[in-house]
């Protein structure tokens, strides 16, 4: 018998012995454990080794429902490491999640592309090097479609900085058109002011047009694009629609608009200011942003 199944095994003894009145012996004999192995196990004292998993584990436990069960082990470390100081090792964390019976909720589901006929096309200049030096020097950007009510479609337009991972801008709304992706990129524009960035999209029929390829000059913002069926080529935003999908949308049934507009403003406050990353030395964006200057 293992030693968390003995354990539990010795707090039902405990339990039905307290709360119903039988006898140690009788139920030491129903669970086939000597009754001095249960005494020697009620007057264990924990170790600080296992006072320290107890409390890492209520730890564990109050985050694991805070976020809805969305983390896996490699988030909750981060948010441990964070809140108790100490350099908690993933594999610590992976067993007390399974002692506990707690996994993350998630996986998701593969986006489907459509065919456009594009009127201007720009060079893969980003090439995929996703690392960037300084905020607003690369941006990413995409179109995802959402459901909600009786098959009703919206579409989220955003604009990711690599440098820090966070969103600049974002736009929820009813159509996949050209008025989309103008606002995310005029919000983008005034959020940061002076700044010159290139922006990589895939060939979609957006941001092939020439009134963005103009807009964009405009603004003297550096377009590249994604070659032809190679998503890979934008992969940081991939993966940003994959994790706000699995941490928030697939959880969750949205009867109206207004419902899940409320959920993706909600879930992008909280990915670009609570959600720490491994890559950003366990910041969230934001944080990684302010120390970068």
């Amino acid at each position: 018998m293992s030693g968390h199944r003995q354990a539990h095994v010795y707090m039902t003894i405990q339990s039905v012995h307290e709360e119903r009145g039988f006898s140690l012996q009788m139920l030491c004999d129903i669970a086939q454990v000597p009754r001095s192995s249960y005494y020697k196990w009620r007057n264990h004292k924990p170790s600080q080794r296992e006072q320290a998993n107890e409390q890492l584990t209520h730890a564990m436990l109050a985050l694991h429902e805070q976020v809805g069960g969305i983390y896996g082990y490699r988030r909750l470390t981060l948010h441990l490491r964070r809140q108790t100081k100490i350099q908690i090792n993933h594999k610590r964390v992976t067993r007390l999640m399974k002692l506990a019976g707690i996994q993350s909720v998630i996986r998701r589901k593969r986006k489907r592309y459509a065919r456009s006929t594009p009127q201007h096309i720009a060079e893969n200049l980003l090439n995929r090097q996703f690392h960037a030096e300084a905020p607003n020097e690369k941006w990413v950007t995409d179109i995802t479609e959402l459901k909600y009510g009786h098959g009703q479609k919206a579409y989220l337009s955003a604009i990711l900085d690599l440098h820090g991972n966070n969103i600049v801008s974002y736009v929820l709304g009813h159509s996949n058109n050209n008025k989309l992706v103008f606002e995310t990129l005029n919000q983008a524009i005034q959020a940061a002011p002076d700044t010159t960035p290139m922006l990589h999209s895939d060939r979609g029929f957006q941001y092939t047009s020439l009134a963005f390829k103009r807009r964009l000059k405009a603004a003297s913002i550096t377009p590249s694009m994604s070659r032809v069926g190679r998503c890979i080529d934008n992969g940081p935003m991939e993966s940003f629609w994959g994790t706000l999908k699995c941490e928030k949308y697939y959880l969750h049934t949205y009867s109206t608009f207004e419902e899940l507009k409320k959920d993706i403003d909600a879930y992008i406050h909280f990915y670009n200011n609570e959600r720490l990353q491994a890559k950003l030395n366990g910041l969230s964006p934001m944080e990684f942003r302010t120390k970068a200057g």
